[in-house]
């Protein structure tokens, strides 16, 4: 019988269906992670729901920790302890509470002591940790990093990090397909962060809603795999669950000598090569959404607004509300222009900076630093500018860039050089914008209050970012220095250059198939126990609405940056819509707020009537302070993936109700103030008196567990047999993923990494310092 054909495939679907431990008829799907990055701000409240639950980590080979969004960036000459160095207390006590963690539950840690230490999502790729075709998971939304190596790589909530940490697996849906083709050569002045600026000007901040974008086309196979990182990067600030680049020479060559990739030339490495090979999309794969960019479309782009899809050329002019016909974009543009204190009609490059800043996870690798050197070499920062920055993403991209003589260019110029961190992307740490500061920025998001309470943030490439440091305004690289990013054709893959020894297909075939050492196919790793955990359950919720009528309430929006340095999920009801509520720098009540009205004071639902409620960040804080004021449900027509997710894992129901009748009707109810009734056993939507004002859709395994109570993790261990047996198959087909390569010296089968001592901070000891690469 000759076998079934495969239909043809996407590379989202080829990683995704690898992956699939159980799936539900539904459509529900337990899938399984390969790779978990943990950092200090999400992970606390997770660690302690293991504690309670007595349940250990699965997959301690599989966990990767650092301290990133709340270190300071100073110097650590004199860095003695964790406890010592951080000055702030809520700051030191979410970095000291990791290194509590990775202590107790035995994973790999690094810590500011150690060289390698840095954003989370620089040092994964950095160390090969991430590897093509595996599921990455991480509680930052910027995890969307890691897919330029064509890994499946999404932001998840703190539930979803201890789901993840007790299971090694995640509670899921298939998401649509949608590709966006970028092709020809890059203009001048032009890199890869112009490039997903542009895309997201085109397609908007939930342009990519449901669905993993693919990144493909000739300019995009001519990147470098630092480029392409830039680019999925930000591929979730298009509302996007995830963005892919499909694995090629240039990934291959990244990864060669990467201490925890496989290891050059082993036959580990060529089996590995082999797998990451067949990863592209089939040539009549279907797409769901298809977008197509012309590079001679894209010029240096910058952000004008308080929104990623707020770009333009930096030869435009600051629009006003007459330049949209959408009424949203009109109100959003009205909003936008008052808190950015800018005039519409103002040309881009009159705008003056107080601040610039080069870093984040978006754009600190050491390809951005030399571009932004070539920059600025031999000139000095303008007078104009209070602060300019330049924060390496990690110990070891500082190093390499001194090596380099980076640091005496920036230096020299007037720039202060930083030590590695999130520094001033979300002003969680000391370096922040004050009120009415104006940033030009490499981060990825300008939401307002994102670098600081009443900061004003400009998004744009490193070049432009120092172009603008040099001229004190937003300026156009292109006046200052010569194109410093060229598209190439795109390369051929050339297997033979890994794979030698393969003469045909059925070679490749065979080495494919072929398995593992035998004595390494169980898996090794016990399973913790199956204590079951609860949720009060919802069933009918009656009670006041409050309305509002504003698109795109993003997570910064939700709960400020400045709330996350908690180790607790309680609390957090005052903070909710901080900058909404409140004068900024006082406690005093804004009165035209609807939280600060009655009676709305006392709303167990928010209905919102602009579309994407929850975009931006992956902190379930915003959730947890929703909760805490006391709102169960929000309805709203759409809403950001990851927010949407973790509502359901705290017990919330969040509705979809498109734009309408029935939405208005909903609305009307609220600006009455008047109750409503959500039943969610019948999925109906009632005013005061009884009468129906919509049905909804909610996925059949989440009200059953909404109306049950059942915790995920509980539920997840039921399949205990069927992870067994997904882990075992792992190791037979992917045997590098459990670790080999991980050591210098180890056996077959999985490998945990040694993890970097941690300081014992009532001692003062110093970390011992950890072996290069």
């Amino acid at each position: 019988m000759p076998s079934a054909v495969k239909p043809p495939q996407t590379l989202y679907d080829k990683v995704f269906a690898d992956h699939i431990v159980e799936e539900k008829d539904d459509g529900t799907i337990l899938l399984y992670i390969d790779r978990h990055l943990v950092h200090e701000v999400t992970s606390p409240q997770a660690f302690e729901g293991l504690r309670n639950a007595s349940r250990k980590v699965r997959r301690p080979d599989c966990t990767l920790a650092t301290v990133d969004h709340n270190i300071p960036t100073t110097s650590r000459k004199n860095l003695t302890t964790t406890a010592k160095f951080i000055e702030e207390a809520e700051s030191r006590t979410q970095c000291t509470t990791l290194e509590d963690n990775v202590k107790a539950f035995g994973l790999t840690y690094f810590g500011l002591g150690d060289k390698r230490q840095g954003i989370v999502h620089i040092i994964g790729p950095e160390q090969g940790f991430t590897l093509p075709g595996t599921t990455v998971v991480c509680g930052d939304s910027h995890t969307s990093t890691h897919g330029a190596f064509g890994a499946l790589a999404f932001g998840i909530g703190t539930s979803e990090v201890e789901h993840v940490l007790a299971t090694q697996t995640v509670i899921t849906r298939r998401s649509k397909n949608m590709r966006v083709q970028v092709d020809g050569d890059l203009p001048a002045g032009v890199s890869s962060k112009d490039i997903i600026l542009h895309v997201i000007g085109v397609i908007g901040t939930a342009g990519g809603t449901g669905a993993v974008i693919e990144f493909c086309g000739s300019a995009i196979r001519g990147l470098s795999m630092e480029a392409r990182m830039s680019i999925c990067n930000m591929s979730i600030e298009a509302g996007a669950r995830a963005g892919m680049i499909s694995p090629d020479e240039t990934t291959f060559n990244y990864l060669k000598g990467r201490p925890l990739a496989p290891k050059p030339d082993s036959a580990e490495w060529k089996k590995a090569v082999a797998y990451w090979s067949t990863l592209n999309s089939d040539a009549d794969a279907k797409f769901d959404i298809d977008v197509f960019i012309n590079t001679k479309d894209i010029a240096p782009t910058v952000s004008w607004g308080t929104s990623p899809q707020d770009v333009i050329p930096i030869t435009g002019a600051v629009p006003g509300p007459d330049d949209f016909q959408d009424e949203d974009k009109r109100k959003a543009c009205i909003r936008a222009l008052e808190y950015m204190g800018l005039t519409a009609g103002t040309p881009m490059q009159e705008i003056e900076v107080d601040k610039v800043f080069i870093g984040s996870c978006t754009n600190a690798r050491i390809e951005d630093l030399r571009a932004a050197a070539k920059v600025v070499e031999g000139k000095k920062v303008a007078p104009n500018l209070k602060r300019a920055m330049i924060v390496p993403g990690s110990g070891l991209v500082k190093r390499q860039a001194e090596s380099e003589g980076l640091d005496k260019i920036f230096t020299e110029a007037g720039f202060e050089w930083r030590e590695a961190g999130c520094s001033m992307c979300l002003g969680m740490n000391p370096d922040i914008l004050s009120p009415g500061e104006r940033c030009a920025s490499t981060s990825n998001r300008n939401f307002e209050g994102r670098q600081g309470a009443g900061g004003r943030t400009h998004l744009m490439s490193p070049v432009m970012a120092a172009a603008a440091a040099i001229v004190g305004k937003l300026a156009d690289v292109r006046k200052l220095a010569p194109p410093t990013t060229t598209a190439k054709s795109s390369p051929k893959i050339e297997l033979n250059a890994h794979v030698a020894d393969l003469e045909s297909d059925d070679d490749l075939d065979r080495l494919l198939d072929e398995p593992a050492d035998p004595q390494s196919t169980p898996s090794p790793f016990a399973a913790p126990d199956a204590s079951k955990g609860a949720m009060a359950s919802f069933t009918i919720l009656r009670g006041i609405a409050a309305p509002m009528d504003i698109a795109n309430i993003d997570t910064d929006a939700i709960i400020p940056k400045q709330f996350l340095k908690t180790i607790k999920r309680s609390g957090l009801g005052s903070a909710l819509f901080h900058a909404w509520r409140y004068e900024a720098g006082t406690d005093n009540e804004k009165p035209d707020f609807v939280l600060n009205k009655e009676p709305y004071r006392k709303s167990k639902i928010l209905v919102c009537t602009g579309p994407n409620f929850g975009c931006g960040s992956s902190r379930e804080h915003a959730p947890w302070a929703l909760l805490d004021f006391g709102i169960t449900c929000v309805i709203a027509p759409s809403y950001g993936d990851i927010f949407f997710n973790n509502t359901f894992k705290n017990g919330m129901l969040p509705l979809v109700i498109p734009p309408g009748a029935e939405l208005d009707a909903i609305a009307a109810e609220a600006k009455a103030g008047k109750e409503i009734e959500v039943d969610l056993p019948s999925q109906t939507i009632r005013d005061a008196n009884g009468k129906e004002l919509a049905k909804f859709e909610v996925e059949e395994f989440r009200k059953h567990c909404l109306i049950n109570g059942f915790d995920d993790i509980g539920l997840t261990m039921a399949s205990e047999e069927k992870i067994l047996k997904f882990e075992g198959k792992r190791t037979r087909e992917w045997p590098w993923l459990d670790g080999s390569g991980y050591l210098a010296k180890h056996g077959r089968g999985p490998v945990k990494v040694e993890a970097v001592p941690v300081p014992k901070t009532n001692r003062g000891e110093v970390l011992k310092e950890p072996l290069e690469w």
